[in-house]
């Protein structure tokens, strides 16, 4: 009589190995990775050190020093040093939970000698992100399932993450949408909506959750859990917003204003476009940038969904959020550094094997440093003075935009490959159906888009398991 050899676990899967047990468990504990998460913070904050150090008062200095934030300029720029409030005493281009992030930091350091009190304000941000980043890992963690928890790991110790984590406010969002899949993971819909209603108030990405969310609850005939999420959602928004939108209309306005009115920026393929002068995908002209912009997403949405419908076995949430989140990007006007806080939880939970994974990071950190590069270098070529490094070349800053952008769409590709042939998929490959999925994990289809008659090979292994 054979023996049945055990399943290995999602962890296992990352190092091709079989790893032990108790070794995954460890690694997966809560001690750990918020450990992991501390070390990782201290490593973000001694890398905007120099910055800290005086740095951040010198336009070359900063970005030699690779050390750029936008929190510090901010304080200033934004009218909170002049007491001013967000909003209502001045506009501030960020949702309106950041703008309360920023106010309550601003009223913290209200009495520090003025001298430092820019320096101060910038601590006290840290802090409180460093606390997001902990309570996002944690919750990644819950949302990977108990077997596979120490995939958080790679989201606590990301390279690219820690060089971008205190650029701007994004790990607020960052722990508020991990904790809404956390929510839905532990099948509580009500408290998914509201985490994901208060992370849309905070940066608009989370948004992207609610697309996939309809998708497989239309799969699954779940509409009902789907309207919870969403109706919660939008009522914490509400609480949020409402009453600034209220207060100041056109102080609140102003992002949404500053969204659409601004052009192709660092970071985004059509930056790369506008520079090249490509035809048609080069138009500098804003109101065709937004159409164009608009239009790519909306197609690419349409085949996820499509995806999501006619596929052999339902995707993962975590697989479908991060193809749409991927897209948004690749389309996107603007594609900041920081804007990888965003996606690295979803890479990890839908795709969490190591290699791939890593060809992505080094794109990302690449870019960090390439896009600091080329700033000295636009600064130098204008007629400024630069001491030391003088920067990186144009064709180097656009290759490295360039591989940043094949990454991503590698990395999307293997996620679509892994739901097209879902036995490559790694968190499935050994029993495992959607450990993000919440209510949807094993639950059966109940409409899906079937192109033709013959079953597929996962129906026909389904009937023969079930005989």
């Amino acid at each position: 009589m054979g023996v049945e050899e055990a399943p290995r676990s999602a962890d296992s899967q990352l190092t091709g190995r079989v790893a032990r047990p108790g070794l995954a468990v460890a690694l997966g504990s809560t001690s750990v990775l918020a450990a992991a998460s501390v070390v990782g913070m201290a490593l973000a904050f001694a890398e905007k050190y120099p910055c800290r150090s005086g740095a951040w008062n010198y336009y070359a200095k900063q970005f030699q020093d690779a050390c750029y934030t936008d929190i510090y300029p901010l304080y200033y720029n934004e009218g909170l040093a002049a007491g001013k409030v967000p909003y209502t005493g001045h506009k501030v281009e960020y949702p309106v939970l950041i703008g309360a992030a920023m106010q309550a930091a601003a009223w913290l350091v209200r009495n520090v000698n003025p001298l430092i009190r820019g320096r101060e304000f910038f601590d006290i941000t840290v802090l409180l992100l460093a606390v997001c980043a902990v309570a996002g890992v944690l919750a990644t963690a819950r949302a990977a399932g108990p077997g596979a928890r120490a995939q958080a790991l790679m989201v606590a110790l990301s390279p690219a993450l820690i060089l971008s984590a205190f650029i701007n406010w994004d790990l607020i969002a960052f722990a508020l949408t991990a904790l809404g899949l956390a929510a839905w993971a532990a099948r509580r819909p009500w408290w998914a909506g509201v985490l994901l209603g208060l992370g849309v108030a905070a940066k608009f990405y989370p948004l992207v959750v609610f697309g996939p969310l309809l998708l497989l609850c239309l799969r699954t005939g779940q509409l009902r859990q789907f309207a919870k999420t969403f109706a919660a959602g939008a009522l914490a928004w509400l609480a949020v917003d409402l009453p600034v939108m209220m207060a100041a209309p056109s102080g609140w306005a102003w992002f949404y204003v500053f969204s659409e009115d601004r052009g192709a920026d660092w970071g985004s393929i059509w930056y790369l476009f506008e520079y090249f002068r490509v035809p048609v995908l080069g138009d500098a002209q804003l109101s065709a940038l937004n159409r164009m912009s608009a239009l790519f997403f909306i197609v690419a949405c349409a085949a996820i969904a499509w995806l999501a419908l006619a596929a052999p076995r339902r995707p993962r949430l975590p697989q479908l959020c991060f193809l749409v989140l991927a897209a948004f990007l690749m389309t996107n006007k603007v594609w900041s550094p920081q804007y990888v806080i965003w996606l690295v939880p979803l890479a990890v939970l839908a795709r969490p094997r190591l290699w791939p994974y890593v060809l992505w990071q080094l794109a990302e950190v690449a870019y960090f440093f390439g896009i600091w590069g080329y700033l000295i270098f636009v600064y130098a070529i204008q007629g400024n003075p630069v001491t030391g490094y003088a920067g990186e070349s144009t064709g180097w800053y656009f290759a490295s935009l360039a591989a940043r952008f094949l990454a991503v769409a590698l990395l999307g590709g293997y996620v679509v490959r892994d739901i097209l042939i879902p036995e490559r998929d790694v968190v499935r490959a050994h029993g495992m159906d959607d450990p993000a999925g919440g209510i949807l994990d094993h639950a059966e289809d109940r409409f899906r888009i079937r192109l033709s008659r013959r079953p597929s090979a996962v129906s026909r292994a389904d009937s023969a398991s079930a005989s």
